[in-house]
């Protein structure tokens, strides 16, 4: 007789246990009745009828799923290893359960292929200088293709991209030849100006003589007041002639 009361209050609990259900403030049940959808209930109590009605829980927190590395080939046939981090999270319980039979693989699978697509119709330089762009991009297309599963995605951040040991020495060099290209094409810029400038000031000066006889006073001054013991300097004759014309008078 014991036996049997216990076997009762054992069944009674798990019937009290089957029926009542407490539901998070995060969390949803997605409630069948004879295998159609009937409702979705939470958070708080809910009561499910035993042996009629089944519910399966959906937490609506947001999701943080790595993307396993990824073999990627860019469009200039560059093979990068990528990975990459999903936020995501379901708004729609209903639809995520009932739309695709598992909705954490189909979006882990989704992130994989999408990752790849995006990412080779792309060159190696966008995928080191526009990753900013390049995660929009996959987040778009996710959260477009996701939509019908009740899921939101809201962002997705590419980690790392990894790259073989040969390319890595490639890009160096192809940085260092951009740099000396650059200085090069700054210092032929300056030169241009400064040839400008001195062809201005050539000008200026060919107009007045005595401001071409100052300036070249002037640079004398500048080059004695060096430490150089003996200085040899083209004196113009334009400096001279008056003097000997002058010689010239009084002789």
């Amino acid at each position: 007789m014991p036996v049997i009361t216990i076997a009762v209050a054992a069944v009674i609990i798990a019937l009290l246990a089957w029926t009542f259900r407490i539901l998070r403030e995060y969390e949803r049940g997605v409630v069948f009745m004879l295998g159609r959808f009937w409702k979705v209930k939470g958070p708080g109590l809910v009561i499910v009828v035993p042996l009629i009605q089944q519910m399966v829980r959906v937490d609506l927190r947001t999701i943080v799923m790595d993307v396993p590395s990824q073999d990627v080939i860019s469009r200039d046939n560059v093979s990068v290893k990528v990975n990459a981090v999903l936020y995501f999270r379901v708004i729609d319980a209903e639809r995520a359960i009932i739309q695709v039979e598992d909705y954490l693989m189909a979006t882990s699978q989704l992130a994989q292929t999408t990752l790849r697509s995006v990412l080779g119709q792309h060159e190696l330089d966008d995928m080191l200088a526009e990753r900013d762009k390049l995660n929009r991009d996959i987040q778009l297309l996710l959260d477009e293709q996701t939509d019908t599963w009740g899921i939101k995605v809201s962002n997705v951040e590419i980690k790392h991209l990894d790259i073989d040991e040969s390319m890595i020495r490639a890009i160096a060099r192809q940085a260092e030849a951009e740099r000396e290209r650059r200085a090069k094409v700054i210092h032929a810029e300056g030169e241009l100006q400064a040839s400008e400038k001195l062809l201005q000031a050539s000008e200026v000066l060919s107009r007045n003589p005595g401001s071409f006889q100052l300036r070249y006073l002037q640079t004398l001054t500048e080059i004695a007041g060096d430490k150089n013991s003996t200085v040899v300097f083209p004196f113009p004759m334009d400096l001279i002639k008056p003097l000997l014309k002058t010689i010239e008078k009084d002789t």
